[in-house]
């Protein structure tokens, strides 16, 4: 292929499963993943990590920090920022699972790349969390031995709701065997945190300006689920993390959700908006 997207090889076949009737399609799961940005010189860089190999689901592939909500999440937490009634209006949801994915979205990232967006006071944001008493905090939040309610609590912290902008907001195609149903937001990476691969399921990871990423993407050197190459072209507008951020309540959050027909004997995988991934799959062969 001549750019970097992912693409299973078993997807022709699940799809025409699905078209068939043969396929039930898997509810999916509620997900936040966040684009972590910091200023350089030459305009805002995103935080990636490289998912391992060996990884069932888009294992090699470049992602933002994120994961799945756990249930926990929609416990009373110390929250900062606008109200979840108003997160609830911004994502679509009910007030508990607007909750949920907001607190999904910072949990994650402190899981996953050691930050965390959260603070002392609603105008206060912790500096440094290195050490071995917050990695012994991060492994139990990842064992879920804590919920994050209860390290926050611990922590004497409150979540920094105001510190996210939701960006998009993009759901597995339904012929996938393991789907989710993700919010997409970005933030700034507070001052005096910094990133680690903090993640079990990642090995390695980068800042990259989201255009070398994109264009390395373009080359078929980096391997991308078209969500992530997606909103890294949307990204590269942008000359600082805090227009990125200012830019994010005007972005729409109608779900992208990939649609599949069968169309002059051949299936036609298309993303709606998104014409670049759009395949054609002949019913005998591989997808051009």
């Amino acid at each position: 292929m001549a750019n970097g997207q992912w693409y299973p090889p078993e997807w022709p076949d699940r799809i025409r499963e699905l078209a068939e009737g043969r396929l039930t399609p898997v509810v999916p799961k509620r997900a936040a993943t966040v684009m972590l940005l910091k200023d350089s010189g030459a305009g805002p860089a995103v935080h990636m990590l490289r998912r391992r190999s060996s990884m069932a689901f888009a294992g090699g592939a470049y992602a933002y920090p994120g994961g799945g909500v756990d249930p926990r999440d929609e416990q009373p937490i110390r929250w900062a920022g606008p109200t979840r009634a108003w997160w609830a209006r911004r994502l679509g949801v009910e007030e508990a699972v607007a909750q949920a994915i907001v607190c999904a979205a910072v949990r994650e990232t402190y899981e996953e790349a050691g930050v965390l967006l959260a603070g002392p006071t609603a105008d206060s944001v912790i500096g440094d969390t290195t050490g071995e008493d917050w990695e012994a905090d991060r492994a139990a939040l990842v064992a879920r031995d804590v919920s994050f309610a209860e390290f926050l609590d611990r922590r004497g912290l409150v979540l920094r709701s105001d510190l996210l902008g939701a960006w998009t907001r993009w759901i597995t195609p339904e012929f996938e065997p393991r789907r989710y149903d993700t919010w997409f937001f970005v933030a700034a990476l507070p001052e005096g945190q910094r990133t680690r691969n903090a993640s079990t399921e990642a090995d390695r990871t980068v800042w990259t300006r989201p255009a070398d990423a994109a264009a390395s993407y373009d080359k078929g050197e980096l391997l991308m689920m078209p969500p992530t190459i997606a909103t890294l072209r949307q990204l590269t507008p942008y000359d600082s993390a805090a227009h990125a951020l200012a830019a994010a309540p005007d972005r729409d959050l109608t779900p992208v959700l990939a649609q599949a027909r069968l169309e002059d004997g051949e299936i036609v995988l298309s993303w709606p908006g998104h014409d670049e991934f759009t395949k054609h799959i002949p019913t005998g062969g591989a997808p051009a």
